[in-house]
């Protein structure tokens, strides 16, 4: 590739580049030790400086130089991996440059006009492919070796490389990291030992940070059962933070099928680059911290000082711009921060330059004040532009508004066409309506609860544009006012503004999904009257028929979760204190980002926040570890913790106290509270003898807390499971017990959460994808005579395989046929390209001829529902027919390749059609699927069953269920068997056998014709015969592959004269009269040879494509 010109001293590597081509103005060079002879010693100096310096002139084999004739300066301009590419540049200069230089008169005219012509080549071919990087001559030296090293496919996109230490076993070897779209890499060469390291990001199980008293602080990567550790990194955190985004974007795209539409930087596997990561990251921070829409990207960051009017102070921190909203966070450890969203600006006032400031005024007459922004004119015009303000002329700071106002935001709400049937209050205020002139001790409580808000509202504000601080968390913890709930609730989970942006979608959604018969459905119609029950508002039509239209919407919204149990719990509270469409867009906002991956078939996320919470046991409650070592019981007992926000364990009084804390501050709020829990029930814990006993302490616990406060009456509350028991155990106040766990627990930073759910994820993922490979060759292995090891080893490949079709590309159809909700069999498939790779490794003839046709028949006979995709079972149902199958079912199995319609389909025409279906024929959210929908659409359940119970009434197949093969299908048929010798040591023996076969079977077809039919003449027959090789012309490949295309030349005419055909028992005996065949058939061939070869060879075979 060209390189920057720079200057060399060709005096200095002498030793250690080779001349091979020079003229007056250019020299090719080799490098010492590369190529022909070698070059001993020296050759293994010159490769491990390769290695462990960071120069082009030092890692390239090949290099061309500039010089003239009259100076001894020389420019290194183009290096090479081969020769053959070193040459095609040495022959662009020649055809191109040489004869220009001629015209030049000074030699500094003619170096000038070189370096020009090379820098512009390189910006030519710099504008498609690395544009994006920071520095792309550095990057194509690194690319230049990473393609050398690896060998990988070309469109496997390099992100980002590091000089690092690799640590095998006791000795560090220095050399580059190189992170891949797909792929960790590592190489290194030390004096002659070569390193060479290739994982998967799919394949890794942890990704962490690490120290001990050997390596002060390294990279931990664990995959396959084994660990790899990194350490001398200059920049540690950045490399680590790219290889966790690396993986998580793995993770999302390959197992949870995400096609990243709304995230361009990550939507095209072929240009994922570093600073597209780096900004993906922080808009997702960004988005997670504020409570942001997906949609939202963070655009612009400014430092500023914001004026707090309620501490009449400026406060340091960050101005965040995005599409639709302008955020600020405080820097000085007041937590403070305010989102103002695009919508509510009314205009943007510069009111004094000298201080670089502006002002944001918003409705509800309130003002924000913004001082030292330093581009505070361009912030200003932005603001401006993404509002439809026009500028204004300057106005004056005093006129600043420090008292604020409070504006219901659901006025601004607009209600396209609301329906009747849309529920428009809260069930809490239409079940228990509060008596104003009840004035008890719990109500005048409230009453006041109600007035520190108030206050808090006319100092902070009220609505989207609240500051929100340290007070405002205080409120939450002492708890939210019965009448304040569904607001407050809205507002910080952010639903506000993705209602308040989409205006009557609720009701077209209900519209929409009213009446639609799926599996969601039927499961929402089980769970209706499980959904709180004791409560007086699910034990009317009105409340279930809110619950039904709220379920149904958002499994008609997201058919990728549909409904899940603990939903139906969630949402049943959510209405209770929200309108309809507000619970609708609450339950948006906790499914899609408050708790991602929670509501799914795999509950990955719950699973994930408990592996979080073990590691928080671990660290805050050591006493507890100490004495139960084995911390899955509290996985198991904490499910429902996480899944349903304690509302199932606790009753619905208190457990709505809990959900105030976690609309506020998230899953740390529950780990909490969760932590608070075991900590206020330790002694116990640490006295019980089994899990059981452990479970009944907790259960108790659970019944004796209490809400001291709450002005719901009896009616309303839930009744305590074990009241019996409640004299035994002291009662305990939710407001305290939240309290406490702020206290003692309050330092956990939510970024460290997430940073532990990022770590876990990979494990949790990981040991999914076991159990489920477990699984997969239990079930299989009952079918099969292959071992445990050998389906282990197996599944491997054809997982990896899988994987290949998906790595660079969004549209690959096993990608876009994918279900979620099929069983475990079928979560991996191969598209016909995918399976003809890893047959073509596999199969047993490795001489073979013809290979395309064959993997084309085998994948056709094998896809049994003809949906061009092909599961583990049934690819092992044929390499387990090739391998362990009895001479009858082996020639069965090739009998069968070559009956309809598996032989009448052309690849072209089968590819072609492939391509079409996952082109063109997809539904409406881009899943074909093969099991009852958890979404939209009408299911014919009976279809299913009847499906089902077919499957378990199929007979075995015998010999005499086949049908007779004609003359065209048993050319064909011969011919295979032609190629399946094909270099065979007993070739010849074999090509006799199937010419005497061939022959024999004939005769009897001639002589069954003759007895049939006395008057008919012997030519039909004849003719036949003249299509396949007698068996005296059978001698050589050569000569057998001519008659079978001869033979298929006729094949048409000869079948228009006559129709005749063999069955299969003819077929059969006539191949067990020939030793050389069944021999050949029956030889064992060992499996296991084959798998390591495919395992070193899949990924170059892929490359080669």
């Amino acid at each position: 590739m060209w390189l920057k010109p720079e200057e060399i001293l060709l005096k200095n590597a002498f030793k250690l580049w080779v001349t091979e081509k020079d003229n007056e103005y250019f020299v090719l060079q080799r490098r010492r030790g590369y190529g022909e002879g070698g070059g001993g010693l020296t050759g293994l100096l010159v490769g491990t400086l390769d290695t462990v310096l960071d120069s082009t002139s030092k890692v390239a084999p090949f290099r061309i130089l500039h010089h003239t004739p009259d100076s001894q300066v020389y420019w290194s301009i183009a290096c090479g991996a081969t020769k053959e590419e070193i040459v095609e540049h040495w022959e662009w200069l020649q055809q191109n440059i040489m004869r220009t230089l001629s015209v030049f008169d000074s030699s500094d005219d003619i170096t000038s006009f070189v370096q020009g012509k090379i820098r512009g080549l390189i910006a030519e071919e710099g504008k498609v492919s690395l544009v994006l990087e920071d520095d792309p001559e550095k990057f194509r030296e690194a690319l230049l070796r990473f393609e050398k090293w690896f060998e990988l496919p070309q469109k496997e996109k390099l992100v980002t490389y590091y000089s690092c230490s690799y640590w095998k076993g006791r000795v560090p070897c220095q050399g580059w990291l190189y992170l891949s779209t797909n792929f960790l890499c590592f190489y290194s060469y030390l004096l002659g030992a070569e390193v060479k390291l290739v994982i998967s990001w799919d394949e890794i199980w942890r990704l962490e940070k690490t120290s001990n008293v050997i390596l002060t602080e390294s990279i931990h990567v664990q995959a396959h059962g084994e660990d790899h550790y990194f350490s001398m990194l200059l920049h540690l955190n950045e490399t680590f933070l790219i290889m966790e985004q690396l993986a998580d974007y793995s993770i999302k795209r390959l197992f949870d099928k995400e096609s990243f539409q709304r995230e361009p930087a990550l939507s095209d596997p072929l240009q994922i680059t570093k600073r597209g990561l780096e900004t993906n990251a922080r808009s997702e921070q960004f988005r997670a911290f504020f409570r942001l829409p997906k949609e939202e990207n963070l655009l612009e960051v400014h430092e500023s000082f914001l004026w707090v009017p309620f501490s009449h102070y400026n406060t340091l921190g960050k101005i965040c711009l995005s599409e639709n909203y302008l955020c600020f966070a405080s820097q000085d450890g007041s937590q403070c921060h305010v989102i103002i969203p695009m919508r509510e600006v009314v205009n943007v006032e510069k009111p004094d330059s000298s201080s670089r400031a502006l002002t944001v005024c918003v409705r509800g007459k309130r003002a924000l004040r913004f001082s030292e922004v330093r581009d505070y004119e361009r912030l200003a015009n932005t603001i401006r532009s993404r509002c439809g303000i026009t500028a204004s002329p300057l106005h004056s700071a005093s006129t600043e508004v420090t008292h604020f106002y409070y504006y219901d935001v659901t006025l601004m709400v607009g209600q396209k066409g609301s329906s009747k049937a849309v529920s428009t209050e809260a069930l809490m205020t239409v079940f228990h309506p509060q008596d104003v002139e009840n004035l008890d001790p719990k109500m005048l409580k409230e009453k006041m609860k109600e007035q520190s808000w108030n206050i808090h509202f006319s100092e902070y504000g009220r609505g989207t544009s609240m500051f929100f601080t340290k007070k405002t968390r205080d409120l939450i913890v002492r708890g939210v006012p019965e009448a304040l709930r569904g607001e407050l609730w809205m507002l910080f989970s952010g639903a506000v503004n993705d209602m308040a942006t989409h205006p009557g979608y609720y009701t077209e959604l209900v519209e929409q999904s009213l009446g639609t018969s799926t599996l969601a459905t039927d499961e929402i119609e089980r769970d209706l009257h499980r959904s709180l029950p004791e409560h007086p508002a699910f034990q009317s039509d009105t409340g279930i028929s809110a619950l039904r239209r709220v379920l149904t919407a958002y499994a008609y919204r997201n058919p990728k979760i549909g409904y899940c149990q603990a939903m139906n719990i969630l949402t049943s509270v959510l209405l209770l204190y929200a309108k309809e469409e507000e619970a609708f867009w609450l339950l948006v906002a906790v499914c899609e980002r408050m708790l991602p991956d929670y509501f799914n078939r795999r509950i990955i996320g719950a699973l994930v926040d408990q592996a979080v919470f073990e590691e928080l046991i671990r660290e805050q409650l050591p006493q507890l570890v100490e004495h139960m070592t084995d911390l899955s019981f509290f996985s198991s007992v904490s499910l429902s913790w996480f899944l349903t926000l304690f509302i199932s364990v606790l009753p619905i009084e208190s457990a709505v106290n809990v959900v105030d804390c976690f609309f506020y501050d998230g899953i740390k709020a529950i780990l909490q509270l969760g932590l608070a829990v075991l900590d206020y029930n330790m002694e116990a814990l640490i006295s019980c003898h089994d899990d059981a006993e452990a479970v009944t302490i907790l259960n108790k616990f659970f019944d004796s807390v209490t809400n001291k406060d709450s002005p719901l009456p009896p009616t309303v509350q839930q009744a305590s499971v074990g009241n019996n028991d409640k004299a035994s155990h002291v009662s305990v106040d939710i407001s305290e017990l939240i309290r406490e766990a702020y206290e003692k627990y309050g330092t956990i930073r939510s970024e460290e959460v997430e940073s532990s759910r990022k770590r876990n994820k990979l494990y949790v993922i990981q040991t999914l994808e076991d159990t489920t490979k477990q699984n997969v060759i239990r079930v299989v292995s009952q079918e099969v005579k292959f071992s445990a090891s050998h389906l282990d080893e197996l599944y491997y490949l054809f997982k990896r395989q899988h994987f290949l079709s998906c790595y660079w590309t969004m549209n690959s159809p096993v990608l876009l046929h994918h279900d979620p909700s099929l069983a475990y069999l079928e979560q991996y498939q191969l598209g016909f390209q995918q399976f003809s790779m890893l047959f073509s490794l596999l199969e047993p003839w490795t001489l073979c001829t013809g290979k395309s046709n064959l993997s084309l028949w085998v994948f056709r006979l094998i896809d049994e529902n003809q949906d061009g995709l092909v599961n583990f079972r049934e690819f092992c149902y044929a390499l387990d027919t090739l391998y362990s199958g009895s001479f009858t079912n082996k020639l069965k199995f090739l009998f069968k390749l070559h009956l309809p319609p598996v032989i009448t389909v052309s690849i072209c025409s089968f590819l072609t059609s492939c391509l079409y279906i996952s082109a063109f024929d997809l539904p409406e959210d881009g899943v074909i699927r093969k099991s009852p929908e958890r979404g939209r659409g009408k299911v014919d359940l009976q279809a299913y069953l009847k499906q089902w119970q077919d499957e378990i009434l199929k007979k075995e197949e015998t010999i005499k269920d086949l049908p007779r093969i004609n003359q065209t299908q048993f050319i064909q048929f011969s011919k295979t068997l032609y190629n399946l010798f094909h270099g065979d040591p007993e070739e010849e023996a074999l090509y006799r056998a199937v010419a005497h076969v061939t022959s024999l079977l004939l005769r009897m077809e001639e002589v069954g014709r003759r007895l049939q039919e006395p008057s008919s003449p012997t030519k039909p027959a004849t003719a036949t015969r003249e299509g396949l090789p007698s068996e005296e012309a059978v001698t050589s490949p050569e000569s057998s592959d001519a008659s079978s295309t001869h033979s298929g030349q006729d094949a048409g005419s000869s079948l228009s004269e006559v129709e005749w055909s063999f069955s299969f028992e003819q077929v059969l005996a006539s191949l067990l009269n020939e030793p050389a065949i069944v021999s050949f058939f029956e030889r064992p061939t060992l499996i296991q040879t084959r798998l390591d070869q495919a395992k070193g060879t899949q990924l170059k075979v892929k490359a080669n494509k």
